[in-house]
């Protein structure tokens, strides 16, 4: 639509009435971070490997297409989002055939993921996608990537994954990364769609300050000192939580928020991993 110069009208012109076309690349930026801290923490408690590389470009591909499917799944007219998936689905291939075939343990690993998907996929289908239920099922799915990050590293186990020889730090590191996500998911919802309701904005606190405690726990187990680079992220993340004028808040600026409570706690990782 375009306004008339002399009387401001809105005059339809041919171009406008073509139908948009579906982006490529999902609208959820916050999903990004998600994605990205338990790789980051993955990726620095484990020896360079070519799988690591390959493990990423396969998380970063296969996320776009999940969301598409489930777009799908929820949408009347599902067909305009046909083109983006396959475009992912594609992309995806390569690195998890590779990945597969070095490892084929991973078959497991996959049926796991596709039965969290299928759940994902019926909250989707009721238009619950937001509920807090299938919010906690997308972070178990992007937690279980710090330690898969490490087994895909480790030589090769054949059906089998060597779980048993994760290290502790890389356990430890899976509980950093839940506490963050977690907490996250609770925080935002406290101040988007659920932002009448008081009961998140209790709970997201009560998290906040539980997760200050097992940041300490972490950090004991870790070894000291150098475990107590682990902390501070937390006390941030509780004071974020803590804060009760959100007014003006626009979500992107709650996301940068969030994002950079992300990066400390990678940074309180590489630091406790360096000591």
């Amino acid at each position: 639509m375009a306004a008339d110069t002399a009387s401001g009208a809105p005059v339809t012109r041919p171009g406008d009435l073509r139908p948009r076309r579906t982006p490529l690349v999902p609208p959820q930026h916050g999903a990004w971070a998600f994605l990205g801290l338990p790789l980051v923490l993955g990726a620095l408690a484990t020896p360079a490997s070519w799988s690591t590389l390959l493990l990423v470009w396969a998380a970063l591909t296969l996320y776009p297409a999940s969301y598409f499917a489930l777009s799908i799944g929820r949408a009347r007219r599902g067909a305009r989002f046909r083109r983006p998936l396959v475009v992912w689905s594609l992309a995806a291939a390569v690195p998890s055939a590779v990945l597969l075939v070095g490892d084929p343990w991973l078959v497991w690993v996959g049926l796991a993921y596709a039965a969290l998907f299928a759940a994902n996929l019926a909250f989707a289908r009721r238009n619950h996608e937001r509920d807090l239920a299938n919010d906690g099922l997308l972070a178990v799915q992007a937690i279980a990537l710090v330690p898969l990050t490490w087994l895909l590293a480790a030589p090769s186990s054949g059906w089998v994954p060597a779980i048993s020889s994760v290290p502790q730090r890389v356990w430890l590191l899976t509980v950093v990364c839940a506490l963050a996500l977690l907490g996250s998911t609770l925080h935002v919802k406290s101040l988007l769609r659920e932002r009448r309701n008081p009961a998140y904005a209790r709970a997201s606190r009560v998290v906040a300050a539980a997760s200050c405690i097992v940041a300490l726990v972490v950090a004991a187990a870790w070894g000291l000192p150098a475990g107590l680079a682990l902390v501070p992220p937390f006390l941030v993340l509780a004071a974020r939580a803590f804060k009760r004028d959100w007014s003006g808040w626009r979500p992107a600026r709650i996301g940068l928020v969030e994002l950079g409570c992300f990066v400390l706690v990678a940074v309180g990782a590489a630091v406790a991993l360096a000591g």
